[in-house]
């Protein structure tokens, strides 16, 4: 996909529909829910962090930088500027689940909503 950036690769990497099913099936890795405002979320979604707000959110983020995380918003936006920015923390093992809960609830799966 040509977005105008250099071919350098990013500093996280875009998962899709088929990749984040499967790995939520031996789930080892912490799941973030990073869009706002709150619509609901993945089951076992870990944590709820806007997508504009991760660095003010570091003492909820694992200490280990190597840590594997996943996050997602409503289809990828967010997500991707979240990955970004967690990418630039130091993190190191960063995934956007491309396609969010949109593609989530297109496979007939549901969302959960926290009570508030």
């Amino acid at each position: 996909m040509a977005d105008g950036w250099a071919a350098d690769k990013k500093a996280y990497e875009n998962i899709y529909i088929d990749q984040f099913v499967k790995m939520m099936d031996q789930k080892d890795f912490i799941l973030i829910n990073v869009h706002v405002p709150y619509y609901g979320e993945i089951a076992l979604t870990d944590l709820l962090i806007p997508f504009n707000a991760i660095d003010q959110h570091k003492e909820d983020l694992p200490k280990d930088k190597s840590a594997r995380i996943v996050v997602y918003c409503m289809s990828g936006p967010m997500g991707d500027i979240a990955a970004e920015k967690l990418a630039s923390m130091g993190y190191t093992r960063v995934s956007n689940f491309q396609g969010g809960m949109m593609a989530w609830t297109q496979t007939g799966r549901n969302l959960q909503h926290r009570q508030k």
